[in-house]
């Protein structure tokens, strides 16, 4: 039944029937465990998806900048709905809200993997076609004009539109923007469904307990995302003898596909036992509570409605009002604004970063998606937790105030910042490949687009310049096809085949005149600055997360008790507008400006990048990041000096709400003995209060 409290929000609390009662599922134990795999299972496909990026780029032949757009297609899904849910979602029945919402993320999971059962097999660009017994080969130098990537004739009809490079990505973005939409009930919902059942003192717990299996889920979705990049694109559909690409090779895709059809089947099956649970529990209650529980139960019998009588439910545009009033309070909080500002510059550092490492690491170190995606998973992510892990600990020790949450925070990002300088140094040179990074005599020069692919070496070839075959000479040199190489004879089988005979290689830097098939690995030294990356990786994880957990709690608390919920849910919605649709974009197109060669799909047009200007790449990726967070930390520090100013060390306590004690005596809140809120707005008058 309603109890009428007066102000503008009523609130509704509800007993179980009893049949309810007695249901297997009247647990809030058992609703916990089972929010906790839901949890799991929406943190596992969305690390999955950042890790198969590359992957989904290479196989439809798509930019960097519309592979962000993707990626942010989830965000946007969320924030269709959130409002709606986050509102009028308490009103009906939640764990089946919850359980819907899980049923359409996993729609949306499977329906971003469907588009490889449409698009028939991977044909990866290549010119070389091998005769049954896998030992004849043709790319080679030929003294007839040629174009090796003029499509064959029944690739030019209607049914090249369903190669690699169609529009058959926005079944991607679609099921990705499904997935946004069905994961939204399951915070505001499930957490709000647990505070209401729970005793004050376990709803911290049981909320610890659910951001501590939402983080395992990463873990296993990198882990899941290295496993699939490890398998072709099409394995069990093709003889893999034939495939003539490695995994650390351009074009390589690997199953990116079966690892949504995994989390798929894992949002669709934790979402059944939500269909279980009531829409009310048993209320948990300590024992030496019982007896004033009970008391308060019987107040609440249904013959006893004079209260209801007495305090109507208030008019919507009491609600209306109440709301822009609290608008107008949170807006006019310079802290909780600035916070704002400085959360949003790093959230956009943070999101870039997410989406384009593994590419970057790809890129930058020569490593293949499968190695990338492991060691972010089995290395970065324990960081992350027991930074967060760390940092609540210390906070709950040590007790501290606002003013020393704050400081604790600015010291761990100014540190982390510092620290994420030492990227710059720890770089790979360029890889050598002649025309693109290298000139043909082997001195160092950039082109961009291959205008210096032609030589003399290769003016008799008449070789295609958007091929790309690359092949490795014995100095170390990359080149971009053997028909570019000079080469015109070939031997071996599949990944095995060697050029002979190239007129660009020469004998007396190279040894031979020979190229075995595939792109030079990068020097060793190469290898050494790898492993310090990810080692300070490791190190700049456990720093900036162990200073999140102290920044939240300023959020917290430089607000009224009252509008906590509505400071998060601003701060939610803002993270993901200003932040986490536009910095995959942004951050994809400016590394699309980097590419040093283009692919070709099968219709003739532009495919994925093949190869960057790894410095530019570095530069542009790390800059930005450095940048940024450079930003907000001087947006920070203004915050840290506003609350030393207003909060000396001897007056502030940990329970301080900065919130609170900004205001004056006559201002701070004015509670009736029903616990009525009123909360004094700007430019009001003394007598004229607006209830919250």
């Amino acid at each position: 039944m309603e109890i009428p409290i007066k102000g503008n929000i009523a609130s509704r609390t509800e007993f179980p029937s009893a049949n309810e009662k007695h249901s297997r599922f009247n647990s809030l134990k058992l609703f916990l465990a089972a929010l906790s795999c839901l949890y799991f299972a929406k943190a596992l496909s969305g690390s999955y998806m950042k890790s198969t990026i590359t992957q989904i780029e290479r196989r439809f032949d798509i930019p960097s900048s519309l592979i962000g757009v993707v990626d942010g297609s989830f965000e946007i899904g969320n924030l269709l709905v959130i409002v709606f849910v986050s509102y009028f979602g308490a009103k009906f029945h939640r764990p089946r809200l919850i359980a819907i919402g899980s049923m359409v993320m996993a729609i949306g999971t499977f329906l971003t993997a469907s588009p490889h059962f449409f698009m028939g097999r991977y044909n990866y660009e290549t010119a070389l076609t091998f005769s049954s017994n896998l030992t004849m080969s043709t790319s080679q130098c030929s003294n007839t004009s040629k174009d090796m990537t003029t499509p064959a004739p029944e690739e030019n009809s209607s049914g090249c539109e369903k190669a690699a490079g169609s529009s058959m990505w926005m079944y991607i973005f679609l099921g990705n923007l499904l997935r946004g939409i069905g994961e939204t009930p399951t915070g505001p919902l499930g957490i709000s469904y647990l505070d209401d059942f729970a005793t004050q003192e376990n709803t911290s717990f049981y909320i610890g307990i659910l951001y501590t299996v939402a983080l395992i889920g990463p873990l296993f979705g990198y882990l899941l995302g290295s496993l699939c990049a490890k398998l072709f694109v099409d394995i069990g559909f093709v003889d893999l003898e034939r495939v003539t690409i490695t995994s650390k090779d351009a074009r390589w895709v690997g199953a990116w596909w079966l690892g949504f059809l995994i989390a798929g089947a894992f949002s669709l099956l934790f979402s059944i036992p939500f269909w279980f649970f009531p829409k009310s529990l048993t209320k948990e209650t300590r024992k030496k509570e019982l007896g004033k529980a009970s008391e308060k139960i019987g107040v609440l019998k249904p013959d006893q409605s004079e209260p209801a009588r007495n305090n109507p439910k208030p008019k919507i545009s009491e609600v209306d009002q109440g709301f822009l009033s609290s608008l107008k309070a949170l807006f006019s909080n310079s802290i909780f604004v600035l916070y704002l500002v400085s959360m949003v510059l790093h959230m956009n550092a943070l999101i870039g970063m997410l989406t384009f490492k593994p590419k970057f690491i790809e890129q930058q170190y020569g490593q293949s998606a499968s190695r990338s995606n492991f060691l972010i998973g089995l290395i970065n992510i324990p960081a992350v937790c027991v930074g967060f892990f760390l940092g609540g600990y210390v906070m709950k020790r040590l007790k501290l105030n606002i003013v020393q949450a704050a400081k604790l925070t600015f010291g761990c990002s100014t540190l982390g910042w510092l620290i994420t300088h030492s990227f710059f140094a720890m770089a790979c040179e360029n890889s050598r490949v002649a025309g693109l990074t290298v000139s043909y005599q082997g001195t160092s020069q950039v082109s961009f687009g291959g205008s210096a692919l032609n030589h003399d070496c290769n003016t008799g070839c008449f070789c295609s310049l958007k091929q790309w075959e690359p092949i490795c000479a014995g100095d170390g040199v990359t080149y971009v096809s053997p028909c570019l190489a000079g080469c015109t004879t070939s031997t071996g089988t599949g990944k095995n085949t060697v050029f002979h005979n190239c007129s660009c290689i020469s004998p007396l830097t190279a040894g031979n005149s020979s190229g075995h098939l595939g792109q030079c690995a990068r020097k060793d030294d190469c290898e050494k600055s790898f492993h310090y990356f990810m080692a300070v990786t490791v190190l700049t994880s456990l720093i900036f997360c162990f200073g999140a957990v102290p920044g939240f709690m300023i959020l917290l608390r430089c607000n009224e008790p009252e509008l906590k919920s509505l400071a998060i849910g601003i701060h939610t919605l803002l993270g993901r507008t200003l932040a986490g649709i536009p910095a995959p974009i942004y951050f994809g197109a400016l590394i699309d400006k980097t590419c040093l060669k283009w692919g070709t799909n099968r219709c003739g047009g532009r495919g994925a990048c093949r190869i960057y200007n790894s410095d530019a790449f570095r530069h542009i990726f790390l800059g930005l990041q450095v940048s940024m967070r450079g930003a907000g930390l001087l947006v920070f520090f203004i915050i840290f000096a506003l609350l030393k100013k207003r909060f000396p060390a001897h007056f502030a306590n940990p329970e301080t709400n900065c919130g609170t004690e900004m205001m004056s005596e006559q201002d701070k809140d004015q509670k009736s003995d029903n616990g009525d809120l009123t909360v004094k707005t700007a430019n009001s008058d003394p007598d004229k209060e607006s209830n919250v």
